[in-house]
């Protein structure tokens, strides 16, 4: 399953408007709007999902579920689980040689 945050992560990692992902996947605008809107997981229908999904794939944009590892190992982001503390600036400090 998809975010609405990593469907617009993703749009935007390509440099790319709404309109253009609805004509790469053969979906409408109103159609990538709404998802875009969605709270949490992207509400829609699967058929229309799966169609952005892999057009995003075609694109260079893997999408990675929590706890998935990358399988092609390429430049990209990833939200942390929000019960991952940030690291002590100190500690920070010491693995960068200080």
């Amino acid at each position: 399953m998809i975010t609405a945050a990593q469907l617009r992560a993703a749009r935007a990692l390509l440099g790319i408007d709404q309109k253009t992902l609805a004509s790469l996947a053969g979906v409408s605008v109103p159609t990538v709007q709404r998802m875009e809107a969605s709270q949490g997981n992207v509400r829609g229908i699967v058929e229309s999902l799966t169609r952005i999904i892999e057009a995003l794939d075609r694109a260079g944009v893997e999408i990675i579920s929590e706890g998935m590892v990358s399988s092609t190992g390429g430049r990209g982001v990833r939200l942390k689980s929000p019960d991952t503390p940030a690291p002590d600036k100190q500690e920070e400090a010491k693995n960068v040689g200080g």
